[in-house]
């Protein structure tokens, strides 16, 4: 008899003092959780640990050994106690660098915004050898290194690098894909794409707003492991985008 398939697992360190001390509550544990079982890749295991070098090296180095993929948010902005990239490189044994590549993103999104400061300079430092994870929001990158994939505190920008990084990861199952274009405003369908995705826990839906022929649209991209899923989903997001009488157009504009 055939053996099944091995199940890829990840783990999850989220990274901060205001976590613990109850000043912010987590959103990014559910978040992480949801887009790695759209791609077929089981959260195994959650921890939430202090801004202290010597606690998230220990958290990184057990967590990556024994899952296949490992996930951190917080900690990767301009301030001095930022310091998650610090303690993953010293987890994985290798220098702090400035990425030329995320300097250079850096230094294009700041130029009309007031310039590069040193402070946010620190938003390029990465652990020698990594590679970056677009982030469409503020330009800032996450960040890959090894099987570890180090991502923002901020959920919104947290979901953008999820988002960069669907269908990327090996052990994951297929990613299906189905995408629709609607001239519509993103903040007009923001419940409407939010109910959708909590009634189809198997998809996950991205927005993609522009501006066009003088006026707002957006594509919204549907993906799920399960075809019929992703149909129904589909299907479901367009019934909602009529009944506003904003028409969708297969396949995107």
């Amino acid at each position: 008899m055939a053996s099944a398939p091995r199940i890829y697992s990840a783990a999850l360190v989220v990274i901060g003092d205001e976590i613990l001390s109850g000043r912010t509550h987590d959103k990014n544990i559910a978040q992480v959780a949801t887009w790695l079982q759209v791609q077929g890749i089981r959260l195994k295991e959650v921890r939430v640990v202090a801004d202290e070098v010597d606690a998230i090296v220990e958290a990184v180095n057990t967590l990556r050994a024994r899952n296949d993929y490992l996930f951190t948010t917080g900690g990767i902005g301009p301030t001095h106690d930022d310091i998650t990239v610090d303690a993953i490189a010293e987890a994985l044994g290798v220098p702090v660098i400035v990425h030329p590549e995320a300097r250079a993103i850096l230094e294009g999104y700041y130029d009309t915004r007031g310039g590069l400061s040193d402070a946010r300079l620190r938003m390029a430092r990465t652990p020698e050898g990594a590679t970056l994870i677009p982030n469409r929001y503020t330009g800032a990158p996450g960040i890959r290194c090894e099987n570890v994939f180090i991502m923002a505190g901020v959920p919104s920008i947290t979901a953008g690098m999820l988002d960069a990084l669907s269908g990327q990861l090996e052990g994951g199952a297929p990613l299906l894909s189905e995408t629709i274009g609607c001239w519509v405003g993103e903040s007009e369908v923001a419940d409407l794409l939010r109910e959708t995705e909590k009634e189809f826990d198997t998809c996950q839906i991205g927005s993609y707003p522009f501006w066009a022929e003088g006026k707002t649209g957006a594509n919204f991209v549907i993906r799920s492991v399960n075809a019929a899923d992703l149909a129904a989903c589909t299907r479901a997001l367009v019934r909602g985008l009529e009944a506003l009488n904003k028409p969708a157009i297969a396949g995107g504009i």
